[in-house]
């Protein structure tokens, strides 16, 4: 949950952003630990947006050459930047993997427009799940030979592995974008009982420490970390990503357009 004073600055702050660069936000949520389940208690607001501006600012010939993100320097544990909705929607093209999960995000400050409903109505034809799998996996690979494969290690970076090899998983066995909550992430684990066990264990620790420091490795959960890297996910479900993809896209940012006050045949 976000503390009510900490959600009245961030929506304060979202509506200077607003004010100061002329735009208008569609959505804005929380991302990284707070949105995923295993925050620390002094852990940072992520806070991401997709925001448009006047539709007339989309008609110029120097279009690919102005700035289409807005980004502010953390202050007071609360980091917020945005996306131009048509960066976001080119990169939702691109099966953006921060775009899919900040559209899933279960924790929302603003949501005034049509975008992200229909934006999840279009997830299950544009998620690529080859390009999902390849993604969570580096993500997983990357950060386990980076942290955990001392006798030593930060015992929150566990998470940062577990959680992508859990939604790789999770995309291979349903051929659909992985779920942002851990929570559910993990019900893939219960049938190996250890594992979530100690998953269970560390989560808790996490939730409730300012920050899990050095601690010794443990066993089980490189173990399984390590069993699975090593498999390589086969028969995985794969949706068709035709022509109409980019048609469908082209659409959703018209309507967009045509919602705040275009004239878009």
């Amino acid at each position: 949950m976000i503390p009510e004073d900490v959600r009245t600055e961030i929506l304060q702050r979202l509506r200077n952003a607003e004010a100061e660069h002329g735009v208008r936000i569609l959505l804005a949520i929380e991302s990284g630990s707070r949105a995923w389940g295993f925050a620390s208690p002094n852990s940072d607001y992520d806070v991401r947006f997709i925001y448009m501006r006047n539709p007339e600012w989309y008609q110029a010939v120097d279009l690919e050459e102005r700035r289409d993100v807005i980004e502010y320097p953390i202050v007071d544990d609360i980091d917020l930047n945005g996306w131009d909705v048509r960066k976001a929607l080119r990169l939702f093209w691109k099966s953006n993997p921060a775009f899919v999960e900040w559209i899933q995000s279960p924790v929302t400050y603003i949501d005034e427009s049509l975008f992200r409903g229909a934006a999840l109505a279009l997830l299950p034809e544009i998620y690529s799940t080859e390009k999902g799998i390849y993604h969570y996996r580096s993500m997983a690979k990357t950060n386990y030979r980076g942290y955990l494969r001392e006798s030593v290690v930060r015992l929150k970076k566990y998470f940062y592995v577990l959680r992508p090899l859990l939604a790789a998983r999770w995309i291979a066995r349903t051929g659909s974008a992985a779920p942002i909550e851990f929570e559910t992430l993990l019900t893939q684990l219960l049938e190996e009982p250890d594992v979530l066990s100690e998953v269970r264990r560390l989560l808790e620790q996490k939730r409730n420490a300012p920050e899990l420091g050095l601690a010794p490795a443990v066993p089980t959960l490189n173990a399984f970390i390590e069993a699975e890297l090593a498999g390589a996910p086969s028969n995985v479900p794969q949706r068709s990503r035709d022509h109409q993809v980019v048609d469908q896209l082209n659409d959703l940012f018209h309507r967009v357009l045509r919602e705040n006050g275009a004239h878009v045949p």
